[in-house]
């Protein structure tokens, strides 16, 4: 027998592309793992092809290791077969661990065919040489070639099958299993090399016209690398796509979650919205249709919020809401629900065992708000009004068990507040009229159903008319003329206001516009602000479309602003008030005296009018108190160089002191009713003709 050598570059270089195609293999079930539909099969398919070329490739460079004492070549066709047999038996490895499972059944037949197929390439490659005498083979170790290809490939599948998922560690994981996988194929390799026996008279038939072993090995060599490289280049490629999307996909979800959730929940206190609130109501009503049992719906509204607001400020008032909410949420089971659907409006859904039981946790609701709050240093104390509906029984839909506990709340606080109210059929009525008028107010604008009338101011001293305040009267196709009270807190409450207060502004300044057409250029048209529409961010270009629209003066133009709108956050009303006051437009404070007054703040704000509230002119020839605070108003407001104007003038006496006080401006009953703009001018008029004989008579 010839004594056969090896080469041990080769042979290094063997390990080598063993270890690289079993990472390969490793690397490329990790990305079938994670592709779906098509992309699996193309995956399997070039997987098949890379993987296939690796472990052919060590199997002919170390066969191109072997040395005989005579030269060496191999048949292109076999040679061409047994590559192709390394390709199928690569794919149908990767088939099989693409699989969801891999139980151990079909993990034995897996590695029994896988080895077959192995060794089936190596002999066929082995052939190829065409020698003449036939190879022989030694039984035992052609036999231990067999079970070594059958349990490397039962070990390759199970590694594979176990790392085909990305797991902490799975690159180094991957790398020590291919080293392992590798020694495996090697030794099947070398083990088969081994049972090989060359009779002493044998010569290669292939050599003279086959594949010829000179510079074969460089070439298998650099196209087995070149493959290998570039699959594990596209699997990982792909892999840092993967999970580049998958990031993004991820990103993507907690955006979608977030702005879920902000569409879901009320910004100020994290508690659920009307929207949620809504679709927790409908599910509860659900529930109750099928397994039985029954809910409450409470409505909180906190008694004395507004005073608060209006004395600290919106911040603080922002503060006491959270408070409110942490304290109401503290007390919650968690199948209940509490939302915050307004601003100083909470609902509470709680699921009950009988209906009696409400009462409890009504009483309940009280008790906690009625505790003081700590907010900024400042001890609060508010109450709330509760009003309850019930299900079954007070209503057959989200909207009508709200509609129906907010009347039973308003009912609470016809009561005295601070206290509860269970929803009554007879309280119906009242909600219903309060809906009807909200619709009838939605549809005033559009059916001109709207108008101001216009109340004279005069001067102190001289009695002439310096101007008018416009004051907004509803004339309802049923109900008749409306003032503001019956309507104004509905719209402040839905945003109305904003559109109302517009068409006021624009409707005054239209009026002012034909007087000052008329020769009444030293006129000025008063109109009042709502808190909700002077903080509205447009209402700076509101008054300056108005204004240019009919070509008005902007001196011509007077807004009023209650004093606590003004005072409660000052910063902010500084800076809209400067941008009016540098349109030219005056301003005027509006109620002073009754309001919480920063006097530091008072002097820096550009009012050019301060206004005596009719609070202090009733009484003042009965409460010498009266008189005092509205001789301090007219010394301060003459001291900041201010308009005074006192309004509520009903008798000679209160003319007479404010006039000798030294008001400016006087406004009331006894100089002028509100009137539309012609009756207005009628006794305009009339005023001007008596005027005008007393101070000829002079």
């Amino acid at each position: 027998m010839l004594i056969s050598s090896y080469s041990p570059a080769l042979v290094a270089i063997s390990l080598c592309v063993a270890i690289l195609a079993s990472y390969t293999a490793l690397d490329l079930t990790g990305r079938i793992a994670t592709a779906k539909g098509r992309t699996v099969y193309l995956w399997i398919a070039g997987g098949a092809l890379a993987m296939g070329v690796g472990v052919w490739s060590m199997h002919f460079i170390g066969m191109l290791a072997l040395r005989l004492p005579f030269a060496l070549g191999f048949d292109a066709g076999i040679t061409a077969l047994s590559l192709l047999i390394a390709v199928l038996s690569s794919g149908f490895a990767l088939w099989l661990v693409s699989q969801p499972r891999l139980p151990v059944w079909q993990l034995a037949f897996g590695a029994l065919i896988m080895g077959a197929g192995i060794s089936c390439m190596h002999y066929t490659g082995m052939a190829a040489m065409r020698m003449t005498p036939g190879i022989d083979y030694d039984p035992a170790l052609f036999g231990a070639s067999l079970l070594i290809a059958v349990a490397a490939s039962g070990a390759a599948l199970w590694i594979a099958s176990n790392l085909r998922r990305n797991t902490p560690y799975v690159r180094l994981a991957r790398g020590g299993a291919a080293m392992v996988m590798g020694v495996a194929i090697v030794g099947m390799h070398y083990t088969g090399m081994a049972a090989a026996r060359f009779a002493d008279d044998s010569f290669c038939g292939a050599a003279l016209n086959g594949l010829s072993g000179r510079g074969l090995d460089n070439l298998v060599l650099v196209t087995s690398l070149a493959v290998l490289i570039i699959a594990l280049l596209t699997s990982l490629l792909d892999a840092r796509l993967q999970a580049r999307t998958a990031a993004l996909a991820h990103s993507l979800t907690l955006a979608n979650q977030e702005l879920t959730h902000l569409a879901l929940h009320d910004m100020l206190t994290g508690l659920p919205n009307r929207t949620l609130l809504a679709d927790r109501i409908t599910q509860a009503m659900q529930a109750v249709r099928e397994q039985g049992g029954c809910f409450a719906l409470m409505f909180i509204d906190l008694d004395g919020f507004k005073p608060v607001n209006d004395a600290f400020g919106h911040h603080l008032g922002d503060l006491l809401l959270r408070e409110v909410g942490q304290r109401l949420r503290e007390d919650l089971r968690s199948q209940d629900t509490l939302a915050r659907i307004g601003g100083d409006e909470f609902v509470l859904l709680v699921q009950l065992t009988q209906p009696q039981d409400a009462l409890g946790l009504a009483e309940r609701q009280v008790v906690l708000i009625n505790q003081a709050f700590q907010v900024a240093e400042h001890d609060l104390k508010i109450s709330a009004s509760v009003g309850i509906a019930l299900f079954p029984g007070n209503g057959s839909t989200p909207q009508e068990l709200l509609m129906n506990a907010d009347a039973a709340m308003y009912h609470a606080k016809g009561l005295g507040k601070n206290g509860y109210s269970f929803f009554e059929a007879s309280m119906n009525t009242n909600a219903r009229k309060q809906l009807q008028l909200l619709q009838d107010l939605r549809n005033a604008l559009e059916l001109d159903q709207l108008q101001l009338y216009y109340q004279p101011k005069f001067d102190a001293v001289s009695g002439m008319p310096v101007g008018a305040e416009a004051l907004l009267r509803w004339e309802h196709p049923q109900q008749g003329l409306l003032l503001p009270t019956s309507f104004i807190e509905l719209a402040e409450k839905t945003g109305l206001i904003i559109p109302i207060g517009d068409w006021v502004l624009n409707e005054a300044c239209r009026q002012m516009s034909a007087w000052y057409a008329e020769g009444y250029e030293d006129w000025r048209i008063a109109v009042n602000l709502s808190a909700l529409q002077f903080g509205h961010a447009g209402l700076v270009k509101s008054v300056a479309a108005a204004l240019a629209r009919h070509r008005l003066p902007a001196n011509s133009l007077t807004l009023e602003i209650t004093e606590t709108t003004a005072m409660s956050d000052a910063d902010a009303s500084m800076t809209v008030l400067q941008q009016l006051s540098q349109m030219g437009v005056d301003l005027s404070i509006d109620d002073f005296g009754t309001g919480y007054s920063s006097l530091m703040y008072l002097k820096r704000l550009p009012a050019n009018e301060l206004k005596i509230d009719r609070g202090f002119v009733r009484d003042l020839e009965h409460d010498s108190d009266d008189a005092a605070i509205v001789s301090a108003i007219v010394a301060l407001g003459q001291a900041l160089g201010l308009r005074i104007v006192a309004e509520g003038v009903e008798t000679d006496a209160q003319q007479h002191f404010l006039t000798r006080l030294g008001c400016n401006a006087l406004q009331g009953y006894l100089l002028g009713h509100p009137l539309p703009a012609t009756d207005f001018m009628a006794d305009i008029q009339r005023a001007q003709a008596l005027v005008m004989p007393d101070k000829c008579r002079a």
